[in-house]
């Protein structure tokens, strides 16, 4: 509360500089009403319209988009409302004044939102300011539910204990879980006992749970009573929360889940926005586009460019541009190195310590300065600056029914397993991100993922 007053009071009083200057004591036209007192009740506005959008709840800070969406959310209608007021009541509002301070205020709330949850994030990793959760259900979806929380510590669940029901049978060698394991009937009682002796604040309850509705909400009543949280968490794996919407029929909470496809509106905003991208990066980075090729040019003999043949959209092959990073008759050599790390046949291979890399190449690859052409490659719509990395046609050959889904869009320069530890992953964990991807695609999640690569790329965390 404290920074998001600090930002907006910032935001007004630096528009006012900006445009009228520290000692102007400009009115509003037709009015006695000076700016500064205008600028006062915007702040104040602001900051109350960032607590009526639900930006502040505890359950989304330090996890996921839906904090930054909501600062958006809250922040774009109230100045859309100011617009509405000033043109039913005819306020001739300075429009320079307006258009300073909601960029200037949108993005240091962002900015200073992102700074606290860093903050936020480093506590929950020391273990301070955790929500301690009990699991209850099946002791297969127990397992999955805690695997689940274990990968997102930023969230702050922590799980302490599980609860399956004693129909189950389950011992802590069928769990296979390091938690405290208890067990007992489906009974709100027993459930409310565990919880107090394992001290948990938090219940969590899963498929398998064998709990009858009717005890399921009189559970809920006095888990209320006692301050303890109650989460539900369906058999749903890898949803994006705008995916997945609430219909409450007859007191039951129906969960609606779409699938979004890229074509129609939003196949065009997504292309539009790869166009207008890749051209302002290419035209930025103009200079060291042409660094970068003089120096493969001088270091080694052969082209500055060095495409390869990959499968993207649909499974239509392409050729894939990239400053050259290795000797000319590398690929040759692949086999060989392949059979020799014991590599052949997997998908996702690499080489280790590659021998074909020339220095210059270690350097490129180092920063991801090899894989600049590729902007090309999206600007003539081959490919996409977000989306599942492209594959070679040996490792799509490898593909099962399950990841032949990763081609149903265009691939990308990056994807959520790049800035989720890149080579560092296994192919099981790197198909499992590009399905998440293909599902759950947003705008705002291909921005956030360009924002997480460049921090991916400086730290050289997982580079090759």
């Amino acid at each position: 509360m404290v920074v998001d007053l600090v930002c907006v009071a910032w935001a007004v009083a630096g528009a006012q500089i900006l445009r009228f200057g520290a000692y102007d004591e400009a009115t509003v036209r037709g009015t006695h009403t000076t700016y500064a007192a205008v600028g006062t009740f915007i702040a104040i506005g602001w900051w109350l319209s960032l607590a009526f959008s639900a930006s502040r709840e505890p359950r989304i800070l330090g996890h996921g988009p839906e904090e930054y969406r909501r600062v958006g959310k809250g922040t774009l209608w109230y100045f859309g409302s100011i617009a509405l007021v000033s043109y039913v009541f005819k306020l001739d509002v300075a429009r320079g004044y307006v258009a300073i301070a909601l960029p200037l205020g949108l993005v240091s709330l962002l900015v200073a939102r992102w700074m606290v949850r860093a903050g936020l994030v480093a506590q929950r990793s020391e273990g301070v300011g955790l929500r301690r959760v009990m699991l209850l259900g099946a002791p297969a979806t127990v397992r999955h539910l805690a695997a689940q929380l274990g990968t997102a510590p930023a969230a702050g669940y922590a799980p302490v204990a599980a609860y399956v029901p004693s129909v189950y049978g389950a011992s802590q060698d069928t769990l296979s879980l390091d938690l405290q394991l208890l067990s007992g009937p489906a009974e709100s009682v027993a459930i409310l006992n565990a919880l107090e002796s394992t001290g948990a604040d938090t219940l969590a309850i899963s498929n398998g749970a064998a709990i009858p509705p009717r005890a399921l909400q009189e559970l809920g009543w006095q888990l209320s009573a006692r301050n303890i949280a109650m989460i539900v968490a369906p058999a749903l794996t890898d949803v994006a929360g705008p995916r997945i919407q609430t219909q409450p029929i007859a007191g039951l909470p129906l969960i609606h889940v779409t699938t979004p496809k890229l074509d129609g509106f939003r196949g065009a905003l997504k292309r539009a926005f790869d166009v207008v991208g890749s051209a302002l990066i290419i035209l930025i980075l103009s200079p060291v586009l042409l660094a970068v090729a003089l120096a493969v040019r001088l270091s080694s003999a052969g082209p500055v460019l060095y495409y390869q043949v990959r499968i993207g959209q649909s499974g239509t092959p392409f050729k894939m541009y990239k400053f050259r990073s290795m000797i000319t008759n590398a690929d040759a050599m692949l086999g060989d190195l392949l059979k020799a790390q014991g590599t052949a046949g997997k998908p996702l291979f690499k080489v280790e310590n590659d021998p074909r890399i020339t220095k210059v190449g270690r350097i490129l690859r180092r920063y991801s300065l090899d894989e600049l052409p590729q902007l090309f490659n999206v600007l003539l719509g081959s490919m996409s600056l977000v989306g599942p990395r492209p594959q070679r046609e040996a490792e799509v050959a490898l593909y099962d029914d399950y990841a032949h889904r990763r081609l149903i869009v265009k691939p990308g320069m990056s994807g959520l397993w790049q800035v989720s530890g890149r080579s560092n992953l296994t192919w099981e964990q790197a198909i499992r991100f590009d399905l998440y991807y293909v599902d759950n695609w947003s705008l705002l999640g291909d921005l956030i993922i360009l924002a997480k690569t460049f921090k991916a790329v400086v730290a050289k965390d997982g580079a090759v």
